[in-house]
């Protein structure tokens, strides 16, 4: 009797070493999609990250470990070449042989454009021809690829990863579009808090380090007055900082968000005299622990954070 319990003991344990050796291996390249891909992938693996979150995307060296994570992957999910440039010449060499997404380029989302100028409002988005800072975005693509931002896009995004883990492995689908769906309804959830939390200082007006929050902001109806620095990879000019701080002088802005990965200084330079305040807001989860937690807590640390600079 104990041999039989044995046997079915071990052709259990077999089985299952199978399923988890069929299970692809999957390379991202940001924390935040990261977090996405390990949600549908819950419970089978996990996709092993490619820029740490404290790195700056916009230019990154790859490790050695991080160049074999891309040789070996079967799937790689990349935000796009809006984003990170230069990877696009390592997917292409590295990555040969697996199944590509750029999630900026899927059905299903609207893209944004840049908005131009320190004060956004006071700019038609349909034409960037006349700005002095068209140059500050020279070294990005057409479009704001900050998109991961938005949960509606993060749903969408959560189907896309479904289906294409579940082409090259069929056998766990239905446990992908379940995580997917149980991932979704959380999103749903957690905007309904975030909206809560956002009432109270919908209309307030704030500056942002750099305009990298447009879709947060379309998604939960609350708007930004300007950014300090449009560009990722560029600091402002003194001209502009001046503007932006007369700006906050003017019409009496009370909150200006610095970011983790940028100058303190140049915050400060901008509220030195003012009634502003400031706070740290963060959209790669610099401090955060990888994994499919951290995409929920990067988006409500966004709206806590925010709110408490009021």
């Amino acid at each position: 009797m104990s041999n039989k319990i044995f046997s079915i003991s071990s052709a259990f344990v077999l089985g299952a070493s199978f399923a988890v050796a069929d299970v692809p291996k999957v390379a991202v390249d940001i924390a935040p999609v990261h977090s996405l891909v390990s949600k549908v992938m819950n419970g089978l693996g996990e996709p092993k990250l490619i820029i740490p979150a404290e790195a700056s995307p916009h230019e990154y060296q790859l490790r050695p470990s991080e160049a074999k994570a891309l040789q070996e992957a079967k799937l790689v999910f990349w935000i796009g070449e809006d984003l990170t440039p230069w990877l696009e010449k390592g997917l292409s060499t590295l990555a040969s042989e697996a199944t590509i997404t750029a999630l900026l380029e899927v059905d299903g989302i609207k893209l944004l454009d840049f908005r131009e100028g320190a004060l956004f409002e006071a700019h038609d988005h349909d034409d960037h021809s006349d700005h002095d800072d068209h140059d500050d975005h020279d070294d990005h693509g057409e479009h704001d690829p900050h998109a991961w931002l938005s949960p509606g896009i993060a749903k969408v995004w959560l189907n896309l990863i479904a289906a294409k883990l579940s082409e090259v492995d069929p056998s766990n689908a239905s446990t992908y579009f379940s995580n997917a769906s149980s991932a979704n309804k959380d999103l749903d959830s957690l905007s309904d808090e975030i909206n809560k939390i956002l009432d109270p200082i919908r209309k307030e007006k704030f500056v942002v380090f750099h305009d990298a929050y447009q879709y947060f902001e379309k998604h939960f109806n609350i708007s930004a007055s300007g950014a300090i620095s449009l560009g990722d990879a560029s600091d402002p000019s003194p001209a502009r900082l001046k503007e932006i701080k007369e700006r906050v002088e003017k019409e009496d802005i009370h909150c200006v968000l610095a970011e983790p990965q940028y100058k303190e200084g140049l915050v400060k330079a901008v509220i030195e005299g003012t009634h502003a305040n400031n706070a740290v807001i963060d959209p790669l989860g610099v401090s955060l622990e990888i994994g499919p937690n951290l995409y929920d807590k990067l988006i409500r640390n966004l709206a806590i954070n925010l709110s408490k600079c009021f």
